[in-house]
């Protein structure tokens, strides 16, 4: 099997929880896993240190990406946002399937994180529920430590308040 693809295999669980979790859509998880399988396959391994980081890093930035583009689209809508649920396929669980199924979200909490930007999304997610540190947070969202703490900060504040991040016109 392709060195390419038993990498990508080995982490999809954990890159389809990443994307689904800041999306809220699983079409659009899975278009940003086939986008971040298109850059993995053109990437040379000998210049990647490390196969897991690479790959979270990059579905990351697309997430964060596709939550700015979605912003223009949603202006043209006029009901509720909410996300899709998400259903397991016919697949093996993973072998840290029980630590996924742990950091699961609800749909209330993917509806709280709507109210934050994308970059305080990404920030929040990586470091309060998949436990990355700031350095990490900082290298993905290639930002300083310091605005990332700051993002973290934010966020946590912005889910507190209960309040929407800006009101649409009608």
């Amino acid at each position: 099997m392709d060195q390419h693809l038993a990498a990508f295999q080995q982490h999809r669980p954990r890159l389809a929880g990443v994307a689904y979790r800041m999306l809220g859509s699983r079409t659009d998880a899975e278009d940003v896993l086939q986008d971040a399988w298109l850059r993995w396959q053109a990437t040379a391994l000998e210049r990647v240190q490390t196969a897991e980081a690479w790959l979270i890093t990059t579905v990351t930035r697309l997430c964060v990406d596709r939550l700015r583009a979605a912003r223009i689209e949603r202006t043209a809508y006029d009901g509720p946002w909410l996300p899709e649920p998400w259903i397991a396929g016919d697949s093996a669980p993973a072998a840290d399937a029980r630590a996924e199924l742990a950091s699961d979200l609800s749909v209330a909490l993917l509806v709280v994180l709507e109210r934050l930007t994308p970059d305080e999304r990404a920030a929040f997610l990586l470091h309060d529920v998949f436990d990355s540190d700031y350095p990490e947070v900082a290298s993905v969202l290639s930002k300083s430590e310091a605005a990332c703490r700051q993002l973290v900060h934010r966020a946590r504040t912005q889910v507190r308040q209960r309040r929407a991040r800006f009101t649409a016109t009608p």
